[in-house]
């Protein structure tokens, strides 16, 4: 029978862990870093603190921004636009959902709460749209409608074919020229940050975008949007110039062309795996025309979601997955991950809190 030897894990290079002193702490970057001695979930903040660290000193890292849920109906718009101005990113992909209802704060509108067990017929009756516990005023989306509106009209791309990004570009300036409040795509555009939209027509932005188009086509058929007995088979046979190619061809330039590259998934769902499914495409496209292309790895990320990798859905899919399909680079040859469980109402705003700290300090 063998005889264990008992290590007292120094020895083995071991980390040792600290207990967390709130007493010692007077900032939040110094709360995150002490949280990073603990474990689990505070652990791994520490570590995105870090990661994020790393990505926004490297002038060669490229940092792609994704974001789903109704992060900006949670008031978190405003964080987001910090990242932003600050350069702490180079691109977003998003729900357009979160970037609709992020225009009703762009134009100087207000969302309110509500408790989520809330009569909702008794709220559909008012033109309350409940989103859990917030309410996204029917009135505002109307308002919103108009500012598409107005920048569809005022003129197409030059070749006469949108694509979100080249959509959420007109939005920014848009807004810039409005001047009534700060906003994602206000400050996407000032810093020339690409804004896609993978899934554009599941948003009240897309429907917006659609209906105009309808509009504009009853318009040229002489028929009024009011007039009476049109059939939907008048209605919705008119189709917008839009091209959802051009935003995947346009990522991928943007990608192909960064030395390293970061990503920050807020959440999951399309945005996620549509920003992440890249590299693929460039192994596919090499493979399938017979052409050498660069290989892009994303080396950095940090990922808040609380969905649990169990469930087998995408947004809980871990990085080290991802290097199973080519997205990332393997931790063994450098790759820096950091994975937290959490709402990101919770925790992402104490994380950029600390970020903000940290870049700040001399």
């Amino acid at each position: 029978m063998s005889t264990r030897r008992l290590h007292d894990g120094r020895t083995d290079g071991l980390v040792p862990l600290e207990s967390l002193d709130l007493e010692s702490i007077d900032s939040f970057a110094a709360l995150v870093r002490a949280m990073g001695k603990t474990a689990f979930g505070g652990r791994q903040l520490g570590r995105a603190l870090d990661i994020l660290l790393t990505m926004a000193r490297d002038p060669g890292c490229t940092v792609v921004l994704t974001l789903s849920g109704a992060m900006t109906v949670a008031k978190q718009g405003a964080m987001i636009c910090d990242m932003i101005d600050r350069g702490l990113v180079n691109a977003i992909v998003a729900t357009g959902a979160l970037m609709a209802h992020g225009l009703t704060e762009s134009i100087g509108l207000t969302h309110y709460a509500v408790e989520p067990d809330a009569d909702d017929a008794a709220l559909f009756q008012k033109g309350y749209n409940r989103i859990y516990d917030t309410l996204e005023m029917e009135a505002n989306l109307n308002d919103v409608a108009e500012l598409v509106g107005s920048v569809i009209e005022s003129g197409a791309p030059d070749d006469g074919v949108w694509s979100s990004a080249r959509f959420c570009r007109a939005l920014g300036r848009r807004l810039d020229e409005l001047e009534q409040g700060p906003g994602i795509l206000r400050s996407a555009w000032r810093r020339g940050v690409p804004v896609f939209i993978p899934a554009f027509t599941d948003s009240e932005m897309g429907l917006d975008f659609s209906t105009s188009a309808m509009s504009a086509a009853l318009r040229a058929m002489h028929r009024e949007p009011g007039s009476p007995a049109l059939a939907p088979g008048d209605v919705f046979a008119a189709v917008p110039s839009y091209n959802p190619f051009l935003d995947l061809q346009e990522y991928a330039r943007l990608i192909g062309a960064a030395e390293r590259l970061g990503i920050v998934t807020i959440g999951g769902g399309v945005p996620r795996n549509w920003a992440q499914q890249v590299a693929p495409y460039y192994d596919i496209t090499a493979a399938r025309l017979g052409i050498d292309l660069p290989e892009p790895r994303f080396r950095y990320g940090v990922r808040i979601c609380p969905e649990p990798v169990h469930w087998g859905g995408l947004s809980g899919c871990t990085y080290s997955e991802g290097v199973s399909w080519g997205k990332f680079v393997p931790t063994a040859e450098g790759g820096r991950y950091a994975e937290v469980y959490a709402d990101a109402t919770l925790v992402w705003p104490v994380l950029m809190k600390a970020v903000f700290e940290e870049l700040d300090s001399p």
